[in-house]
């Protein structure tokens, strides 16, 4: 199709052509933090799960609300010449207001199944957002070990021009190679820790990672701590536990309630004997008499239960709001950190390389301390990822510990 086209033209509709492939998807952009979590969370396996939990208390909601079903009997019986035949139709009623308890505690529990599913889903994310930052942190790592393995070619050379020139000894010669094989060996054990992060992560979104992921590892300032502490009452996770604990609550009003159940019953009897023949109507009343059990222990069980379930909100709450001061300060120190480290270790690390190339260059300075100003380069490097990338870690705990993940 070029073949009548001008030389300029063809490399122009060669241009488009190859324009047109990278715009068509054929170059996927690498996965943002956003990207991660919008795929991850709308993973339909993870709908279906949540689904089937809230299911589990629509279920008991319904089994609360629903009457017991009454009871049909027919009873006939033949004496002589005389016969009688009666019928009866009895439903439990309840009249203790124990129905109208129990359908609360019902819908206590589903409303503390549905914050148990956002709680989930915010697990969820922080685990997407730790494989995710894992994979960028890993990314950093190795750019920064294929830069100290490239450095090894630029000066490799230089070293064999000086060797032929007899101003570069045989140990030099062997003691770079021994760090370019050195180098060869941890950038092959990153790339394989690099494949297995991306690995993970590529089984929590269901699909490949290969163009990798794109970011910033280090994160922003956190907010401020009473504003902070302004979002613990919203957290899932202690919503749950709140509305449990009302359940609990509703669950031990209703066992104190001592009124018995009635059960009322209405029918018909007939009498033949064999002279007259009489119907009439039936009406019965039967309450239990509680003379031996007395529900104690179902009183008592449901009296521990509730003060159990507001126990164990107290101490959650406490122990949320002591984490949130302790990981706030935590954050801000490691972010302060970080930047510090930066700048004042890693910026410089750059000039030092090239002072220590230039001396080696100009035969001011050995092979040992050009691969020592390497080293420390690489070093600090990787020293300045791994402050950011545990001040990321903090940041996620504290994202989940104050449900405030991203969107």
């Amino acid at each position: 199709m070029f073949h009548c086209l001008s030389p300029l033209g063809r490399r122009a509709a060669l241009l488009a052509a190859l324009t047109g492939l990278s715009s068509s998807g054929v170059y996927a952009a690498p996965l943002t933090e956003a990207e991660v979590l919008r795929q991850g969370l709308a993973r339909p396996e993870l709908g279906e799960l949540e689904r089937a939990r809230l299911g589990d208390a629509d279920a008991e909601a319904i089994e609360a609300r629903t009457w017991p079903n009454p009871t049909f009997e027919v009873v006939h019986d033949k004496t002589g010449a005389t016969r009688e035949t009666s019928w009866q139709i009895a439903q439990p009623v309840d009249l203790s207001g124990r129905r109208g308890l129990r359908i609360d505690a019902a819908d206590h529990r589903r409303s503390a199944a549905e914050a148990e599913n956002r709680a989930r889903r915010g697990e969820r994310a922080s685990e997407l957002r730790r494989a995710f930052h894992a994979v960028l942190r890993q990314q950093e790592v190795l750019r920064a070990m294929e830069a100290w393995a490239g450095r090894f070619a630029e000066i490799g050379r230089v070293v064999d021009r000086l060797a032929r020139a007899g101003e570069a000894s045989g140990y030099d010669r062997r003691r770079l190679l021994r760090e370019q094989r050195a180098a060869e060996a941890r950038l092959a054990e990153t790339r394989g820790e690099l494949d297995r992060n991306r690995a993970r992560l590529s089984a929590l979104l269901g699909q490949g990672v290969d163009d990798g992921v794109a970011g910033r590892l280090l994160p922003g300032a956190p907010a401020g701590l009473d504003a902070l502490k302004a979002r613990l009452a919203d957290r899932p996770d202690l919503s749950a536990l709140a509305a449990r604990a009302d359940a609990a609550d509703a669950d031990n009003a209703a066992a104190r309630r001592t009124f018995p159940e009635v059960t009322v019953g209405v029918g018909g009897k007939r009498v033949d004997d064999g002279v007259a023949r009489e119907a009439g109507a039936l009406f019965s009343v039967s309450i239990p008499l509680p003379i031996f059990d007395r529900q104690q222990a179902r009183d008592r069980r449901t009296a521990a239960q509730a003060l159990a379930a507001r126990a164990e909100l107290g101490l959650a709450r406490q122990t949320a709001a002591g984490e949130l001061i302790g990981l706030h300060r935590q954050l801000s120190q490691l972010i302060a950190a970080a930047e510090r480290y930066r700048q004042d270790a890693v910026a410089p690390s750059a000039d030092l390389v090239r002072i220590a190339e230039a001396a080696y260059r100009a035969g001011e300075s050995t092979v040992l301390e050009l691969l020592d100003a390497y080293k420390g380069a690489l070093e600090a490097e990787t020293t300045a990822l791994d402050l950011e990338w545990k001040a990321r870690e903090a940041r996620i705990e504290l994202d989940q510990l104050t449900g405030n993940h991203p969107q």
